[in-house]
């Protein structure tokens, strides 16, 4: 009764992946439309580099040259391999255009973009809107009034619809170089425009001075160590691949003054063609990026990570090489600046446990991370340490100013799970001793930084900027509540401002009297019904605890009727839901969220008391109190085994393991032995089910208890969420 897993692998490559493959048809040829676009007109030429050329000054010239030295109105698309050259090449293109009074040229109106990685996902963002005003995104109608430039690196190859008039760009593996072409001139509009494509080749590389010396002693037969062999084969690679590179590109048909045919229809004939000529299959092949290698995928690998709910797992490692492959990356860091940080100035320093509940409470969203690689991220924040020194910095809120100090917590390492990996004081990184220790620590993680530090410019690090970036907890950032949460600094004397589309998430005493007693607030309050804790999914609009298990026992049914379930099977998921927050009936908990007088709450407004809540899973509870339901005894045994099972893990613990803390329904010995049955009862249905088909019956009662709390909030004339 559990649908099968089913894969379906998508590649933007053109990477043969065996089996059945979805490919174009004779009436897609027809088309009139597709066929426009495969036979849209490109000349590629290849243009060899002199020693002396800079690859950034000639990407520029190349460009400035095409859009006729300033003077036509055309979209021209540059692509560099590195973001350094891009940055440079994007620089000289300004000068172009800036003009040269001694020489008598004259300034040129132009618009330039830049579309690389390392950036941040808002100022990127940002500037895939500008790509649209420039023109650069396919379809876009925008009549232009000057040249356009877009700088790109490989993350202008995939995913993002751009197209340009003409392109020029370095050479890179082949694959990559087929989706560069099907960003230039790519819907065939207008049909006799021919695009120019520009492929400049670097010339051939050189080998350093202990790669000379190396190979010296080769050509001398004399023994080489085990270093200089391998100097020796990396050069040679690199020679080879330099040539690789250039020989798809040479069997492209030819045109008329040197020139290549680069159309889509052209790339296709010549992939066609290869699947019958093996020498050509070759060609293509060397000129690709190896396919990566992948580990094998096991059945004991999957087990291990579907224990969800132990944080470390000796066993378990991380899953990027069985999606990705084993690819030889350099470690990656996330970077988010902030303008609130849960620091206290005064007092007691805030204890780990609050630090990661604050932000759980406010948790990085996509739009502020910059990811980039961790070594540039250390030396860019320990330079710009150096540079900030003790000058006077604003913080980003009209309350008051502040100096950064040396005791100042300015920057929290943490892992991608929201775990504190070490904070770092301002002082701690400017004597930092141990630069290797500290990339370690950053490796794989995120970095969170007080949003003082500056260090950005157009969304790309830049130890030179002092300017105060634009954080989302800091003011107008993509629109009310679009992160899901905002950061308030308020005075504990200010009673809280009520507003419908906000509740109160989680306070944090970012100042406190010499007495321990909280004097200013940073106050977490989260948008309508987000979700981003497993708490929050119990606060929203009020909803009576018989009313909402009688509700999501109905949404259950009509699940189970749609799947097709038998009576049987319809009646554990139904019983689940109606017996799936019971625990919520403990004092404890109707205390901690703050629940009403009138009646027993299943959803409450909040605010939630995580001191009095003092750790008490309801999941846990609810086991408990339903054990010895009439209902539940009437299951078969292996029925009953599947709602336990559902009812402890509706909010994602309980794989395998659940805390304890906070449940007075039973001695701490009966609780502990309760929480063994728990994790027993995970491995005999994860036996039993296997590890997709348990997560999909878990998912079933998550959508009915949603789909329950949803009705309520219609109701109510809020939006979504439960």
């Amino acid at each position: 009764m559990v649908p099968r897993f089913k894969l379906l692998s998508l590649t933007a490559t053109g990477r043969a992946q065996g089996g059945n493959t979805l490919g174009l048809t004779e009436n897609d040829f027809n088309h009139v439309i597709l066929s426009k676009r495969l036979n849209a007109k490109k000349a590629l030429r290849l243009e060899p580099l002199g020693e002396d050329t800079n690859l950034e000054d000639a990407l520029a010239n190349h460009a400035w040259r095409v859009a006729g030295d300033g003077t036509e109105r055309v979209r021209v698309i540059v692509y560099s391999d590195s973001r350094e050259v891009a940055q440079k090449a994007r620089e000289a293109i300004e000068r172009l255009a800036n003009g040269d009074k001694k020489a008598a040229i004259s300034a040129v109106k132009f618009d330039t973009e830049l579309f690389v990685g390392g950036r941040r996902v808002f100022e990127r963002e940002q500037a895939k809107k500008r790509l649209e005003q420039l023109g650069f995104i396919a379809g876009a109608k925008v009549e232009r009034t000057c040249p356009a430039f877009l700088l790109a690196t490989s993350a202008g190859e995939v995913g993002v619809d751009l197209d340009a008039d003409h392109m020029v760009c370095d050479l890179v593996a082949w694959e990559r170089m087929v989706q560069r072409l099907g960003r230039v001139n790519r819907r065939g509009e207008p049909e006799d425009h021919v695009a120019k494509v520009f492929v400049l080749v670097t010339p051939e590389p050189q080998p350093d001075k202990k790669t000379q010396e190396a190979l010296k002693k080769k050509a001398r037969n004399e023994k080489l160590e085990e270093k200089e062999r391998e100097r020796i084969e990396k050069h040679g690679r690199k020679v080879q691949e330099w040539k690789n590179r250039q020989l798809p590109l040479e069997k492209l048909p030819r045109l008329e003054d040197e020139l290549l045919d680069a159309s889509v229809s052209a790339l296709f004939q010549l992939r066609e063609r290869a699947r019958q000529e093996p020498d050509l299959q070759r060609i293509l092949s060397e000129a690709s990026s190896p396919e990566p290698l992948r580990p094998a995928l096991t059945l004991p690998l999957v087990e291990a990570w579907s224990l969800t709910s132990l944080k470390k797992h000796p066993g378990r490692p991380a899953v990027q090489p069985w999606l990705r492959g084993w690819v030889d990356d350099p470690p990656q860091t996330a970077v988010v600046w902030r303008t609130h940080l849960p620091v206290r100035r005064v007092g007691k320093a805030p204890r780990r446990a609050e630090i990661e509940a604050f932000f759980e409470a406010a948790p990085p969203h996509t739009s502020e991370l910059l990811e980039t690689e961790t070594s540039r991220v250390a030396d860019w924040i320990l330079a710009r340490v150096k540079k900030t020194g003790k000058e006077r910095a604003e913080q980003n809120s009209s309350e008051q100013e502040v100096r950064l100090c040396d005791e100042d917590v300015v920057a929290f390492a943490l892992d991608t799970d929201g775990t504190l990996r070490k904070t770092f004081t301002w002082e701690a990184l400017r004597s930092l001793q141990d630069k290797d220790e500290f990339k370690e620590t950053l490796s794989g993680g995120m970095l969170i930084v007080d949003a003082r530090l500056g260090g950005l410019k157009d969304g790309l690090l830049d130890a030179n900027v002092s300017d105060l970036p634009p954080t989302a907890d800091g003011g107008n950032w993509l629109g009310e509540g679009v992160v899901g949460f905002r950061i308030r600094s308020t005075d504990t004397s200010k009673a809280a401002p009520r507003d419908p589309n906000w509740r109160e998430r989680l306070r944090f005493a970012c100042e406190v009297s010499e007495e321990g007693q909280p004097s200013r607030w940073l106050v977490v309050d989260k948008w309508r019904n987000d979700a981003a804790t497993e708490d929050d999914r119990s606060e929203g609009t009020p909803q009576l605890l018989e009313e909402h298990q009688k509700r999501a026992e109905q949404r259950a049914r009509e699940l189970a009727k749609a799947l097709g379930f038998g009576p049987e099977h319809e009646e554990t998921l139904a019983l689940a839901a109606r017996l799936h927050d019971e625990g919520k009936r403990s004092a404890r908990w109707q205390r901690a969220f703050n629940a009403p007088k009138d009646g027993v709450y299943a959803k409450t407004e909040g605010p939630i008391n995580q001191g009095l809540l003092d750790g008490y899973r309801h999941e846990l509870g609810s086991v408990l109190r339903v054990e010895r339901d009439a209902r539940l005894a009437g299951l078969p045994e292996d029925h009953r085994d599947l709602v336990l099972h559902l009812i402890t893990t509706h909010h994602g613990f309980a794989r395998p393991v659940i805390g304890t803390s906070g449940c007075e329904d039973a001695p701490p010995s009966v609780l502990d032995e309760k929480a063994t049955e728990i994790a027993l009862r995970f491995a005999r249905l994860q036996a039993r089910w296997g590890p997709w088909g348990l997560a999909w019956w878990e998912a079933l009662l998550r959508a009915a208890d949603q789909l329950a709390s949803r009705h309520t909030a219609a109701g109510s004339g809020a939006e979504g969420g439960e």
